[in-house]
């Protein structure tokens, strides 16, 4: 018995000396052997599509880019709310140093589980009507990001619809449920009603939803626009094929989704916003600033891109003046 005593002595003393190895600095940070800091970061995405995809790479690189040393815990809602919710409170469990929130429902779901743990968010439209934060200058609590509503954006896609396309009825297809989404729909038709343009709305709360909504609006519209509703674009494909058939020209919020088959955008590169929240959170790691003394930033670049193929796809005869309002897309 004595001699099992020791050799158990012996075990647990070198037990001890492993776990010292990555012993917790702070919460949820952990100490290499080195003595750098390897931050534990929880990403959590609201759903699969391309814009958001390139926001989170985004955020990525720029942590590298600052010398960053990341652990992250990357996970997706698949677009369920509920499930933006348990990512949340599972982060806040695992007492992580940073939460980076990919769309306004993860955001939302990140500030209320935690007042705390600092929240670096990108890809929300309406920070403010969210409630994530007080202003853009100001913040103000754990919370900070980047918004993908340039307040330009909307406006030279519908002047573009009703301009160049002469459309008179704009369908527009967007999920009632998302904040972000209702506060482009709003902005849709105070720019419409100028023109004596007339909106059809129809709200799905499912992607499986979004095809029969589209196709609902054969002969009832002479243009389509999707906003950056993340419910609808992950199911954008089923979308492109009403528009092609039937010969619908299709505009859409952001620049990922015109490349897909839309015929034309006006916006930013996701991957741009997504980088400006991560040179934010490099600044809230380190201790430079805290998220609220770091003011919500918009996208630094816009522009209009004009897809070819989709609006030969989709009965448009391509004017070549309409490079004087953009740039052509010349991809597949």
């Amino acid at each position: 018995m004595k001699k099992f005593g020791r050799i158990f002595s012996v075990v647990a003393m070198g037990a001890l000396l492993l776990a010292g190895c990555g012993s917790k600095d702070t919460a949820g940070t952990t100490k290499k052997s080195d003595g750098a800091k390897q931050y534990n970061i929880g990403i959590t995405q609201f759903a699969v599509h391309p814009s958001l995809d390139a926001a989170t790479k985004g955020f990525k690189q720029a942590l590298k880019d600052k010398g960053i040393n990341a652990k992250f815990d990357e996970q997706n809602a698949q677009a369920d709310m509920n499930n933006t919710q348990t990512i949340a409170k599972n982060f806040v469990g695992n007492k992580v140093d940073l939460i980076f929130a990919n769309a306004t429902p993860s955001a939302v779901s990140a500030l209320n589980a935690t007042k705390t743990i600092p929240i670096v968010f990108t890809s929300v439209t309406d920070p403010i009507g969210a409630k994530l934060v007080k202003s853009f200058e100001q913040p103000g609590g754990n919370v900070t990001g980047t918004t993908d509503n340039h307040p330009d954006a909307t406006k030279k896609t519908i002047d573009f619809i009703t301009d160049e396309v002469k459309a008179k009825r704009i369908g527009v297809v967007y999920n009632s449920g998302e904040q972000n989404s209702v506060v482009q729909v709003n902005a849709v038709k105070q720019l419409t009603d100028k023109k004596n343009v007339k909106v059809v709305e129809v709200s799905v709360s499912t992607s499986a939803e979004v095809k029969q909504a589209a196709e609902s609006l054969v002969g009832r519209v002479d243009a389509i626009y999707i906003p950056t509703d993340n419910t609808v674009v992950s199911a954008l494909e089923s979308v492109i094929t009403v528009a092609n058939d039937k010969k619908i020209p299709l505009f859409v919020g952001e620049l990922d989704s015109m490349k897909k088959g839309a015929v034309a955008a006006s916006g930013f590169n996701y991957y741009d916003i997504g980088y400006q929240s991560g040179v934010m959170a490099a600044d809230i790691l380190t201790g430079k600033k805290k998220p609220s003394e770091i003011p919500v930033e918009l996208p630094k670049t816009l522009k209009l891109v004009i897809n070819k193929k989709a609006a030969q796809a989709q009965g448009l005869k391509v004017d070549p003046n309409w490079s004087k309002l953009g740039e052509f897309y010349e991809g597949n």
